[in-house]
């Protein structure tokens, strides 16, 4: 049956997530292997974080923009990895049908502001590479944090244009989510409404936030590589090429999973999976890329132990 939008109370007020049903025979080692991946990620994010306000050779834009990209991971991972503990340990989480769609909006503002920086991570490298001697001029500080404000607000509007077409929807039941957070396919089955102007939207802002940006990336790094295979020397090559080499790891994993989610849409344990890559695994493995990968990370983390080690010996030898 439909309904026509925004005309009846809603007939469900809670939402039970369902989670991992097939994990139920070892919930608890996967609960600790959750936790472990959890706490990895705040750490090395933090860390990134850390490392760029307390060292002066990481003020450049390249890592104001990792530290703008370890931020989304954070705070992805605090909107996600909380349901889906309890889910793992529990085997269910009931939540209200508000807390359900703010935490979509949430995801959904994050998701859109990372796929948009990702794309100025790598105009940042194209410029680096292919035009470096105006590379200074134009990523200014004043352009950078105007550009992550831009990305921010472009982030918030998607959240809040899907916030008001999902508040016009009649939400009727069944009320069980098979899924470990409130994802948009798995809410709108729950909607008794017309659902198809709400794909559309989807569908459309969808392309603007996950195409566009891919397609500037895309754009970006065949300028680079044209660049660099025109660099005489392999050393020459090498180390244009690892200057961005971390980048293009971080956007594979990303774009990679999402674009199977969303454009190609999975159900069951192959969607539940997939998910968790890009909801758990990406945001671990971004500070991994970048830490391993990156000499200035690794020297600055060098410099801090130091400092640390420094100030333990001097407050235990007074």
């Amino acid at each position: 049956m439909s309904f026509p939008q925004g005309t009846l109370p809603n007939n469900i007020t809670t939402i039970v997530l369902l989670g991992f049903p097939d994990v139920h025979s070892f919930n608890f080692l996967f609960f600790s292997l959750l936790i472990i991946l959890y706490f990895g990620t705040i750490f090395g994010n933090l860390l990134i974080m850390s490392l760029y306000l307390m060292s002066k050779n990481l003020q450049s834009p390249m890592y104001f923009f990792i530290t703008q990209l370890s931020l989304y991971d954070l705070l992805v991972t605090t909107d996600v990895v909380p349901t889906l503990l309890h889910t793992a340990l529990y085997g269910e989480l009931t939540v209200s049908l508000i807390y359900c769609i703010l935490q979509l909006c949430f995801f959904v503002m994050l998701e859109s502001s990372e796929c948009f920086l990702l794309s100025l991570m790598s105009y940042d490298r194209y410029l680096a590479i292919c035009n470096p001697l105006r590379y200074h001029s134009i990523m200014s500080h004043k352009f950078c944090v105007t550009s992550v404000t831009i990305i921010w607000f472009m982030g918030f509007i998607m959240s809040l244009t899907d916030l008001f077409a999902i508040q016009n929807l009649y939400f009727c039941g069944p009320h069980a989510i098979d899924h470990f957070y409130c994802d948009f396919e798995p809410i709108l089955k729950l909607s008794c409404s017309d659902t198809s102007i709400f794909h559309y939207q989807v569908l459309i802002l969808g392309s603007f936030v996950i195409m566009i940006p891919f397609i500037v990336i895309v754009m970006s790094y065949v300028c680079i590589g044209i660049t660099i295979l025109k660099i005489p020397s392999n050393t020459g090559r090498y180390k244009a090429f690892s200057t961005c080499s971390s980048h293009l790891i971080v956007v594979s994993l990303f774009y990679g999973t999402l674009s199977i989610v969303y454009m190609f849409p999975t159900k069951g344990q192959s969607l539940l999976v997939l998910s968790l890559m890009y909801t758990v695994v990406t945001p671990l493995l971004n500070p991994i890329i970048y830490t391993l990968r990156n000499k200035d990370f690794k020297e600055a983390l060098q410099k801090v132990k130091y400092v640390i080690k420094e100030s333990i010996h001097n407050v235990f030898s007074v």
